[in-house]
């Protein structure tokens, strides 16, 4: 069975691969022996079909690791092949740091949800909005109340990434996209400008992805006295033993860096290096060799499956790993419930302090949450589902995707090995 799933993919039909192995191994079956021989597939054919150049795939269940493969190049150019141990830009999924972050300072009683970002930033004590008339034409009302730090927390302060009708102003002031490790500056430098534009919405009454978690690394910066490079590693990375985890890439590990690769209509072709690059977003960018001054909270960190995998653990141990606590269960508790249930979310069941929710509606999972996760923008996922102790993994270095399904089709043959409803 295995190596017709391995011709399937070679004649290029990666869909049929995924509906095959879906159809045909038994649930029951699966969840009994943690066959990932489909998973290990569908991967291997998106690298055969040259898709993506590698990725690598983690799964636990119960605190054990019951799957780590590597599959395809880190690097093609170099014909170094894909490791376990290989090293990701995580864009995105640094943000769970960061809200791990701010919850441990809310339990030193150093912060509260409630408070305006305006404590902190003072800029912030007025901001506006960009509304647009039914003509299109567009005009900034004042902002009917004070940012706080609950809407950073949970992407309800109305702060976008810049794009939109606007976008050309935003690259003007230099905060166009999640993009900082260019920046000869500090964060708090960096987003200074943020307050001069209006934002997308008011506050509290959208959900507006953006700038919100870099805000809130700088405000740690701000409350610590540390930048975010220094406070990670005292308070969660390094207790976590997360020794792969940097903002920027140490000397002796660059050879473990995965390239990034863009893909085209037809295949992948390797991304521009970053001196060279007139969207560092789509290049190799800076995480070897640049500036080294910009600590993103919201996309700034590069890490491994395993090393990540720590923090998932630490999350779902409700807070501590093998003995280190990092928080307390109730603040994981709050930041994997629905924190803006009177937001319509047509794409999840809500958002707590940091992930996207899945919420159980019948029997006795209703009401609970069943899965929390989130992704970066190099076409990595991740999420953790504590009812069934289970953590998965995914990363790969592929931006732009062209829409591509990898994800989708790995995740859903992994659930059936887990024995997990779709």
């Amino acid at each position: 069975m295995p190596s017709k799933i391995i011709q399937m993919t070679k004649n290029n039909n990666i869909m049929s691969v995924a509906v095959f192995a879906l159809l045909f191994f038994s649930s029951s079956l699966l969840a009994k022996d943690y066959n990932f021989t489909a998973a290990k597939s569908i991967l291997n054919g998106y690298v055969e079909t040259n898709k993506i150049a590698g990725g690598v795939i983690l799964v636990m269940k119960d605190g054990k690791e019951i799957l780590h493969v590597a599959a395809g190049k880190q690097n093609i150019e170099a014909n170094k092949e894909m490791k376990i141990n290989s090293l990701f830009r995580i864009a995105s999924q640094t943000k769970a740091l960061t809200s791990v972050g701010v919850m441990i300072l809310n339990e030193r009683g150093l912060i509260n949800f409630t408070d305006p970002v305006s404590k902190y930033i003072p800029s912030f004590k007025k901001t506006s909005v960009l509304v647009m008339n039914q003509d299109k034409s567009l005009f900034e009302v004042p902002a009917e109340r004070e940012i706080t730090i609950h809407d950073l927390l949970t992407h309800s302060a109305g702060i976008s990434y810049g794009w939109g009708v606007n976008e050309d102003k935003w690259k003007k002031i230099g905060l166009h996209g999640w993009y900082f490790a260019d920046k000869n500056q500090t964060m708090k430098q960096a987003l200074a400008p943020i307050t001069t534009l209006p934002q997308h919405a008011q506050p509290g009454s959208e959900f507006v992805y953006g700038h919100s978690t870099d805000l809130l690394g700088v405000i740690i910066e701000i409350i610590s006295g540390q930048s975010l490079k220094i406070f990670f590693e005292t308070e969660i990375t390094g207790p976590l033993g997360m020794i792969d985890t940097h903002f920027y890439i140490p000397q002796g590990k660059l050879n473990r860096l995965t390239a990034v690769y863009n893909a085209t209509d037809s295949d992948i072709k390797r991304a521009r290096d970053s001196d060279t690059a007139d969207d560092f977003m789509l290049s190799q960018g800076h995480y070897a060799d640049g500036p080294k001054q910009a600590y993103s909270g919201g996309a700034g960190l590069v890490s491994t499956a395993s090393d990540y995998a720590k923090l998932l653990s630490m999350l779902l141990n409700q807070g501590s790993l093998k003995g280190t606590k990092i928080l307390s269960p109730s603040s994981v508790a709050l930041m994997t419930r629905d924190q803006i249930p009177y937001i319509d979310m047509d794409w999840n069941d809500g958002f707590g302090y940091g992930f996207a929710l899945t919420i159980g509606n019948e029997g006795d999972l209703k009401g609970k949450t069943l899965q929390y996760e989130w992704g970066g923008a190099y076409n990595s996922k991740y999420y953790v589902r504590p009812e069934d102790g289970v953590i998965v993994v995914y990363l790969t270095q592929l931006k732009p995707t062209k829409g591509l399904k990898d994800w989708e089709e790995i995740n859903a043959v992994i659930k059936i090995a887990l024995g997990i409803k779709p």
